[in-house]
């Protein structure tokens, strides 16, 4: 595939595992993003950067001597809207507006030039942000994440802000799990491991499969006093949906970032779940020129039973994402 200007990058969050168990920190996930060429890093702060949101100018500085020695491209900050905050009320609209704006503020002193906007931010705190957010030259993306769907009021709510002010200044960040085309085997085989039913989960699995509705397998595993291993597999099976990825193609002047959520990659072609073919011809033909920033999402399901190695997985993401831009030589 030629004549395009897709780009191929990661988030850092792929690599959770290993930064939670100390076996890499932020610079060694960002050696081994580079190597893999992923050249665009998608950040979490509070993952990854203590003492987030005030970090120290000696942060920021060395940050950027990163930057210059491993080459790559800072491009996204993911940011947490802190809705829960406080039991007995509502999180005021004007704090989550003041907390957005030290995201803003951050993005830009990392160099990049979007932020990830949760997808279950009220769209109003976005509205108030958005003008210093163009001020300082960020893009403010909503994700669009599961169960949310193209065709829907959340949708409706997001585009309205989105049109209000451009999509140079707020637009969209798909997460490729609304892509599920089929249900991810780490996560059903997991369950079974926990104790679920194999016969119902099958039943769930040629459910899903079969793009029928899912949703009343919950109720009917408790109905017939199956464990609840067996309902929780159920229950996950209406957590995720099966958008069409053509319809992208509706919203492309407001996609500016993609979250290439993954959960397996079999080997160094197929993921197990979402039809990465199908999603990267869209963006092409959509005239995409952005970055697809791998997402592992695989590890929690396998960890009980399995040594999680991220790197190995987001190396044949990026070996798969690079046959189908038609991209020379190894990933």
């Amino acid at each position: 595939m030629t004549g395009h200007s897709v780009k191929r990058g990661v988030s850092l969050y792929s690599f959770q595992e290993e930064y939670f168990l100390r076996q890499l920190g932020l610079e060694q996930c960002i050696q081994k993003a580079v190597s893999i060429g992923a050249l665009g890093i998608e950040t979490i702060a509070e993952q990854m950067m203590p003492g987030f949101p005030n970090l120290s100018d000696e942060f920021y500085a060395q940050w950027h001597k990163w930057v210059a020695t491993y080459g790559f491209t800072p491009t996204a900050h993911d940011m947490f809207a802190e809705l829960k905050l406080y039991k007995d009320r509502p999180r005021p609209v004007g704090e989550m507006v003041e907390e957005l704006r030290l995201d803003i503020d951050h993005t830009a002193k990392l160099g990049a030039s979007i932020i990830r906007i949760l997808a279950l931010t009220p769209p109003e705190v976005v509205d108030k942000a958005a003008g210093y957010a163009a001020e300082r030259g960020i893009k403010l993306l909503t994700e669009i994440h599961a169960p949310h769907r193209f065709d829907s009021q959340w949708m409706e709510d997001v585009m309205a802000v989105a049109e209000k002010w451009g999509g140079e200044v707020v637009g969209l960040m798909p997460d490729l799990g609304i892509f599920v085309e089929r249900l991810p085997r780490v996560v059903w085989e997991r369950g079974i491991r926990d104790g679920a039913d194999p016969g119902f989960v099958a039943k769930v699995i040629d459910v899903y499969d079969s793009g029928a509705d899912p949703s009343s397998l919950p109720q009917e595993a408790a109905e017939r006093g199956l464990s609840p291993a067996t309902v929780s597999v159920a229950f996950a099976a209406t957590r995720y949906i099966n958008e069409d990825p053509r319809g992208m193609l509706d919203y492309m002047p407001y996609i500016h970032h993609i979250q290439a959520k993954f959960y397996e990659m079999v080997d160094d072609e197929h993921e197990y779940s979402i039809p990465y073919d199908k999603i990267i011809a869209t963006l092409v033909e959509g005239g995409y020129d952005g970055y697809l920033s791998s997402e592992y999402e695989g590890n929690r399901h396998i960890q009980d039973a399995f040594a999680v190695d991220s790197v190995e997985q987001v190396r044949r993401h990026h070996a798969m994402m690079a046959a189908l831009l038609g991209e020379g030589g190894e990933a």
